[in-house]
């Protein structure tokens, strides 16, 4: 007796589908499972045996072998008990073949037969969709996950039982016996108000920089004493950013889905992700991967925010794994299970002291050596200050700011003219696949970032004065182009290079 149940798993983050197929033969009594399993595949035959004689089926008596196919693809961190299950029951002819054609099976047993939920369920059933299943049934806390993807029917269990009796129901009254599960649109708007700018007294020039970091999804650097505000600077960051788009929703939501941080809410992620890792964080942990794939926080903080609090107390090498995600927005992993590919479109937002007592270059407060200045700015590497499209200085608040009384502009102001910025890269970039200006690559500067005759000239005195690398050129043509963008010109002008040029200059006060 033979059954072939379709389930799916996920590889690193791309999910695949692979069918369960179970035969029953004579022989003395045994359970075996191959196809390039991992322990915790083999592990639940453990489970499914236990859930299924909890339930009222026992296992029949003869050699029982179930195969996961493709067999090339490491079974490694995923849980296949439901349709494990599923397939034995089919392949006893308890459950008709014919009732799980075009149905994907998904879920964890519990040994009394309870369906419990697993990761990775939103990429699984997009690509069910994609793949023209009709059908998914999965744990009854995944359903409302799994139905954010339209043109499939969701059906969410809570044990065994009540899957077998979906099963066995005819397909007209199958929607009676379990209703469908249906997407609440609503269903994450309770993710609360997020810090306003307006709580920001003084700080100018630093708002404005992350408001050009914002409009064109630049990396920012700050550079300021303790306490000046960068934190509070940064935590406001995602207040203005633009929302994500529909694709981009379902991006991030997939990730999250996948790392098991998606949450008991499901729906789609509405807002870009902020992610603050902790200067102790280890290497693995930032960029991914493991024995078991998974993303790490720079994929997190995918079509958001990465945001680096006291920057040089970061391990240089471990600051260094940010070059290629800052270049190529993804990620390359490879272990011995494989070699993965994570997306790593994020702004990189960094915050530090420019000496390790943060009074540099205040000779009256600061008491730190010439030495230990230098010592302490090594820490970050020139390639990843290159990288960092913007540079500003956050300097001091002074009193009459504190106690003046008056509010700073809120959030919502900046947002318009960043929504404004927005809009005009989305009609110049139609059709192309890009997003934003810092996505620009170096054909792209040229073709969109057009200089008059004074404008060139502006910038080979800066490049030669500079001393700028081809790199550090095109990103200031970026941010001259957002800055162009948010006062709504078509043209770049010498002011918006100029002021460009100026976020570069930040950081050679520092490093020279």
């Amino acid at each position: 007796m033979f059954s072939s149940v379709i389930a799916g798993a996920v590889y690193g983050i791309e999910p695949y589908l692979m069918r369960v197929e179970t035969d029953i033969s004579g022989g003395l009594p045994s359970f075996s499972m191959v196809g390039f399993l991992g322990r915790e595949v083999r592990e639940s035959g453990d489970r499914v045996r236990a859930a299924l004689r909890n339930s009222g089926f026992p296992l029949p008596v003869g050699r029982l072998t179930v195969s996961f196919t493709p067999a090339d693809i490491p079974k490694r961190g995923i849980v296949t008990d439901l349709p494990v299950a599923v397939g034995i029951l089919a392949a006893m002819e308890i459950l008709d073949a014919s009732e799980t054609e075009d149905v994907l099976i998904a879920g964890e047993l519990g040994l009394d037969g309870e369906v419990r939920p697993v990761k990775g369920m939103l990429p699984i059933v997009r690509r069910a969709a994609e793949e023209g299943l009709k059908t998914v049934i999965l744990p009854e806390k995944n359903a409302a996950e799994g139905a954010v993807i339209r043109g499939i029917k969701v059906v969410g269990v809570r044990s065994l039982k009540q899957c077998v009796r979906y099963l066995m129901a005819p397909l007209r009254d199958r929607d009676r016996v379990i209703a469908p599960a249906e997407y609440d649109e609503g269903a994450r708007e309770q993710d609360g108000k997020l810090p306003d700018f307006s709580e920001v007294r003084g700080q100018t020039a630093a708002k404005r920089a992350l408001e050009i970091a914002a409009a064109g999804f630049h990396n920012a650097l700050m550079i300021g004493p303790p306490g000046s505000g960068k934190s509070m600077l940064a935590s406001r960051l995602p207040g203005i950013l633009p929302p994500l788009s529909k694709e981009e929703q379902l991006e991030v939501t997939s990730i999250y889905s996948i790392a098991g941080k998606l949450g008991e809410s499901a729906g789609l992620m509405r807002r870009r992700p902020f992610v603050a890792p902790h200067h102790s964080v280890t290497a693995a942990a930032l960029t991914g991967g493991g024995a078991v794939p998974k993303p790490g926080l720079i994929t997190l903080s995918n079509r958001g925010v990465l945001f680096l609090d006291e920057l040089p107390e970061f391990g240089r090498e471990t600051l260094d794994l940010l070059r290629q995600p800052m270049e190529d927005h993804t990620i390359n992993v490879s272990r011995v299970g494989g070699s993965f590919v994570y997306p790593a479109r994020c702004i990189v937002l960094a915050a530090m002291n420019p000496c390790p007592c943060g009074f540099y270059p205040d000779r009256n407060r600061c008491r730190c050596t010439d030495p230990q200045v230098r010592h302490y700015l090594s820490r970050v590497s020139g390639p990843i200050l290159d990288r960092m499209d913007l540079c500003v200085e956050v300097p001091q608040t002074r009193v009459d700011e504190l106690t003046g009384g008056r509010e700073g502009e809120s959030s919502s102001r900046i947002l318009e003219r960043v929504m404004r910025a927005r809009a005009l890269q989305e009609s110049r970039f139609a059709g192309t696949g890009i997003s934003f200006n810092a996505d620009m690559s170096g054909p792209d500067v040229e073709k969109y970032c057009l200089l008059g005759a004074e404008e060139s000239g502006f910038m080979e005195k800066m490049y030669r004065r500079m001393n700028l690398s081809a790199r550090s050129y095109h990103r200031m043509l970026k941010v001259a182009r957002t800055i162009a963008d948010l006062e709504g010109e078509e043209q770049i002008s010498c002011d918006h290079l100029a002021e460009a040029a100026g976020y570069r200059v930040a950081d050679r006060k520092f490093w020279k």
